[in-house]
């Protein structure tokens, strides 16, 4: 069974710093770009970040650039996304999703297939 596992949400203070995962189960890791998206009430669903795990393509937002960085751990299964000096406007809940690493993979979900449930991250100013 296909599955994408998000962990490490919750709420901080601005400034502050937190580290998401997400665990992938049921399919060839080394296959696909695994994204990071966020929803804030109201607001469309939009890229964050992603890792292209066969080409090693790296992705951030122009909101996060500087701040997130992604990584991976391919023994683990397992992608980071580590959030420093957070900010309010970063509250959100965040989402894994897993789309075919091919070249040109991008931040538009339409290319994702495999969705975690999401973590929720809250950033009290």
């Amino acid at each position: 069974e296909v599955q994408l596992v998000e962990s490490g949400g919750g709420l901080v203070q601005a400034g502050g710093s937190l580290r998401l995962s997400c665990a992938a189960f049921g399919f060839t890791f080394d296959d696909y770009a695994i994204g990071w998206f966020r929803q804030a009430p109201g607001k469309e669903r939009e890229g964050v970040s992603l890792i292209g795990l066969s080409t090693e393509l790296i992705y951030y937002a122009d909101s996060v650039k500087g701040r997130f960085t992604i990584s991976s751990d391919n023994a683990k299964n397992t992608v980071y996304l580590q959030m420093n000096n957070l900010k309010p406007e970063d509250t959100a809940v965040y989402y894994c999703a897993a789309a075919e690493d091919v070249a040109g993979v991008g931040p538009n979900r339409a290319e994702y297939v495999y969705w975690g449930q999401g973590t929720q991250v809250t950033v009290s100013s």
